[in-house]
């Protein structure tokens, strides 16, 4: 099999695999169950994935490189967020508000002391340095003087190099702070404020998240450095709106029978309408 198929093949199973964990979370709100049902599709995924990969010569490092690098974090990355949503919340005590938010401020506190821990690589994938890539996302090739993971050499050599699983657990950290940002919101029992804001959203709710989800693919908020949930719950606070179950309605949109740009094709539409009055005048 050629390297363009298997990276064809690789991306169709990432875009597949994230509509089935959309689906999975417009599911329910029980986050157990959830994340059991996820890293049920994500395993699946995984294993096809290395069937791909395993026995897969790469002509060239720039190619190798860019799937342990790039491709395969993707989906490692999904296993490790749910497999820490499980079991902090599989763990969680019954106990009150306060309680909670002790707990999950803890969980904080362990993701500073891993970035502490692993800060001189970290700043290198922030940095987006490639000068150390043709040894760290190469099979079978590794550099000693640099830190690896205690467990390094009881993966599987033709599916891991030394650092594709660092920058799995980068990712998925970043998506678990998110979540614990959330808990400890939902779990603070003072009152906030109200703040006022001159713009309410008119519009329709699915409409509005098709668009939001259209600009969230196109990374146009923070350099596609941010969860989209946090983009969604700057939006509701911003445009005074509630968008409800958004993973739902995004299933929703791809599905539907007219296209899933209903909403951006009447935007388009109206503005380039406008545009031809003008010139008409």
């Amino acid at each position: 099999m050629v390297t363009k198929t298997i990276f064809k093949r690789a991306s169709k199973l990432l875009e597949d695999l994230d509509l089935k964990i959309n689906e999975v979370n417009a599911d329910g709100n029980d986050l157990i169950k959830i994340s059991e049902k996820a890293l049920l599709i994500i395993d699946e995924s995984i294993r096809k994935l290395k069937l791909l990969v395993s026995n897969h010569h790469f002509d060239h490092i720039a190619e190798e490189v860019f799937f342990f690098k790039k491709l395969k974090p993707q989906f490692i990355s999904k296993f490790i967020y749910y497999s820490a949503v499980l079991d902090i919340e599989s763990h969680k005590p019954a106990a009150g508000n306060k309680t909670l938010k002790k707990y999950y401020e803890a969980e904080q506190e362990k993701l500073k002391d891993f970035y502490l821990e692993h800060s001189e690589f970290y700043s290198y994938y922030k940095r987006e340095a490639t000068y150390l890539d043709h040894k760290i996302f190469v099979r079978n090739s590794y550099d000693l003087k640099m830190k690896l993971s205690s467990g390094f050499y009881n993966y599987d050599p033709s599916f891991t190099t030394s650092h594709d699983h660092m920058i799995a657990r980068f990712i998925s950290n970043q998506q678990f702070d998110q979540y614990l940002k959330k808990q400890i919101e939902n779990s603070n029992d003072t009152f906030t404020t109200k703040v006022f804001s001159p713009l309410s959203w008119s519009g329709s709710k699915v409409g509005l998240i098709e668009l939001i989800y259209a600009l969230y693919q196109m990374r146009c908020f923070n350099g596609g450095n941010i969860e989209l949930s946090e983009v969604i719950k700057f939006t509701e606070k911003s445009l005074d709106c509630d968008l409800g179950n958004f993973h739902k309605t995004i299933f929703e949109i791809r599905n539907r029978k007219q296209g899933p740009t209903k909403f951006l094709q009447l935007v388009s539409d109206n503005l380039n309408q406008y545009f031809m009055n003008i010139d008409a005048e």
